[in-house]
């Protein structure tokens, strides 16, 4: 495979990536909160927010039920989306660089697989440990999917001893349809009530309120945190391990902190929305080929990126057969998959050439 190079930018040009990225995600969570089965001028909504923001009276003009269809339901479920799609698009960015491979992402690792049997053993069992509360729910998840991505790395070494990324997600397919097995049948082996979280299994927002935006927040930070410290180094292992190591980069310790950042952020990501595929497959694949290669632009880059799909996508979801609702599961693979396909086409064309 050939190496990647690192692309740099001047400080203009970064200024402009990130305002224009930034301006967009506005726009799209703004968006996300006027329209819906009652549309709401953009106007009004941005002088709902400016006056909870800052803490200014809202117009007489707006009407009550607006601002409490504003603030209670649409805001924390398109913060919510939001927060998905960064952490989904920041763990598939990590993945890719960390494997050099731009068909990996939680999905087709297993990762998100392990998180959601993790949520429904939790949900199952009825499981609430004293010490974390409602943290039970994430914390279960993120320790899940970074013991099947630690057992999708064992079981590919058993099949082949120098692993190569196609062995990796190979195994990660394997492990992922096994997993989903598991949580069919724990699903299957339980009354009505649990049946219900078949469709947050599908990928869901729907309802959850700003309790469920306290939850995933703490992780994307740490899991930002993590892998923003780790960005240099992730640099380095694009380029190969040996590579990475002639520089005096601890390989061992960055590759751990990148898979737990990443396992981190996939685990929060999937304990409240369920399995969304493809977001961090498409989402660091078009940002990679807007900005490079350089992760200590590309990971926050991506993170806002991945923010505006998941709110557009979110907003589709609910409106494009109104007043029924689609998974966003279900959304993301239909748009993911041939992507997937065509960027799966491309790389193996590559691989013969070089």
């Amino acid at each position: 495979m050939q190496k990647p190079s690192i692309r740099t930018y001047t400080k203009s040009k970064l200024i402009i990536s990130y305002g224009a990225v930034l301006l967009l995600l506005c726009f799209a969570v703004a968006l996300g909160i006027s329209v819906g089965s009652i549309p709401i001028p953009l106007f009004h909504v941005i002088q709902i927010l400016g006056a909870h923001i800052f803490h200014y009276p809202v117009p007489d003009n707006i009407d009550t039920s607006m601002v409490n269809i504003v603030m209670a339901i649409r805001f924390p479920r398109v913060v919510l989306a939001m927060l998905v799609g960064c952490a989904l698009a920041l763990s598939g960015t990590a993945f890719q660089g960390l494997l050099k491979n731009p068909l990996a992402d939680p999905y087709t690792l297993g990762v998100s697989s392990g998180s959601a049997l993790g949520a429904v053993i939790v949900l199952f069992f009825g499981i609430q440990l004293p010490f974390l509360g409602s943290f039970t729910l994430p914390v279960f998840s993120i320790i899940m999917g970074f013991l099947t991505l630690i057992g999708v790395i064992y079981f590919a070494r058993l099949v082949q001893q120098n692993l190569s990324v196609e062995t990796i997600i190979l195994a990660g397919v394997l492990c992922s349809s096994f997993l989903g097995a598991v949580t069919s049948l724990l699903i299957a082996l339980t009354g009505d009530e649990l049946r219900q979280i078949i469709g947050w299994l599908l990928g869901s927002v729907s309802m959850r309120g700003w309790a469920y935006v306290e939850l995933i927040a703490p992780f994307l930070i740490a899991g930002l945190l993590i892998l923003l410290a780790s960005a240099r180094e992730l640099n380095a292992l694009s380029f190969g391990q040996q590579d990475a190591r002639s520089i005096g980069v601890d390989v061992k310790k960055h590759t751990g902190l990148v898979l737990f950042g990443a396992s981190l952020l996939t685990g929060s990501a999937v304990a409240v929305s369920g399995t969304i595929g493809f977001v961090g497959l498409v989402i660091p694949h078009m940002a990679r080929m807007i900005w490079g290669v350089d992760h200590r632009h590309l990971l926050p880059l991506s993170m806002m990126l991945g923010g505006v799909f998941m709110v557009l996508v979110d907003l589709l979801a609910r409106t494009i057969i109104s007043p029924t609702e689609l998974p966003i599961g279900v959304l993301t693979a239909i748009i993911g998959s041939p992507i997937f396909a065509v960027i799966f086409i491309r790389y193996r064309r590559k691989k013969v050439t070089t």
